[in-house]
C-alpha cells in the first residue's frame, strides 16, 4: 500500500496491530490471520529478532493489501533499517526529533510515542503524522480525555492496555486509532497454531471500531 492508502486503512479501521517477539516462520500466518480479521495495519518492532527479513516477507505477501511498518524505532539507526527493510510507517516509543523530521522529509508516515503535552507538541510539531501515547494504560482514559480539550487538534495513538471491551471507549474519548499487541496477538496461541482465534478476535475487534470510521 502506498502512503494514502495505508493513512485510509488507519481511519478506516483505526487499528495498529503491534507484532513483537514472534518467530519469523509465524508471521505470515499471522498477517494471514489478522487480515482475514479485517486488521489491514501491522506494526513490527525491531527488537523482534529477525524484524527487518520479517518486514521484508510482509511486504512481499501482503504489501498490495497490508499496511507494514517497523516499530520501536528508537534512533536513526534505527531508522535506516527500518526504511532499508521496506517498512511503509515508523513507530517509535519516544520523541527524536531528528527521527521525526527525516520521516517527515521523506514523506513517510510515522507515529512517536510520548506522554506528557509538552513532549505531544513537540512531536507534533517536528513533524508527526499522529502521537503515539505511552503507556496508555498507566495514563488511563480520564489523561487521554483531558489531553482533548487543549490538544484536539493533534491526532492521538493509544498504545497499552486496549482491547474488545474497551477499544470503543478510547473511540468516544477522541484517539485517532488504537495499537494493539497481547490482547490479540497470543505467542502460545501462535505457537500452537491458532491462528483462528487471532482471526477471530481481530474481528471483533473491528467489529466495535466500525461505528467511528473516520473519512478517508
Amino acid at each position: 500500500m502506498n502512503r494514502e492508502q495505508g493513512l485510509s486503512e488507519i481511519r478506516r479501521t483505526r487499528i495498529v496491530a503491534i507484532v513483537r517477539g514472534v518467530r519469523e516462520d509465524d508471521v505470515e500466518p499471522l498477517a494471514e490471520a489478522l487480515l482475514s480479521g479485517g486488521v489491514t495495519v501491522m506494526e513490527v518492532t525491531l527488537n523482534t529478532p529477525g524484524a527487518p527479513g520479517m518486514i521484508g516477507r510482509l511486504q512481499r505477501a501482503f504489501g498490495d493489501r497490508m499496511f507494514i511498518g517497523a516499530g520501536t524505532v528508537l534512533d536513526e539507526a534505527d531508522l535506516q533499517v527500518a526504511l532499508d527493510a521496506g517498512a511503509s510507517f515508523v513507530v517509535t516509543p519516544n520523541v527524536d526529533e531528528a527521527v521525526i523530521r527525516r520521516c517527515a522529509e521523506a514523506d513517510v508516515p510515522v507515529f512517536p510515542g510520548a506522554m506528557t503535552p509538552t513532549e505531544i507538541v513537540r512531536a507534533w510539531k517536528a513533524g508527526a503524522t499522529a502521537v503515539k501515547l505511552f503507556p496508555s494504560a498507566s495514563l488511563g482514559q480520564g489523561y487521554i480525555k483531558e489531553l482533548q480539550g487543549p490538544l484536539s487538534h493533534i491526532p492521538m495513538i493509544a498504545v497499552g492496555g486496549v482491547d474488545a471491551d474497551n477499544i470503543a471507549e478510547f473511540m468516544r474519548i477522541g484517539c485517532y486509532a488504537v495499537g494493539i499487541g497481547g490482547s490479540v496477538i497470543n505467542r502460545k496461541e501462535i505457537e500452537a497454531g491458532r491462528f483462528d482465534l487471532i482471526r477471530e478476535r481481530a474481528a471483533r475487534l473491528v467489529q466495535r471500531t466500525a461505528p467511528f470510521a473516520l473519512p478517508s
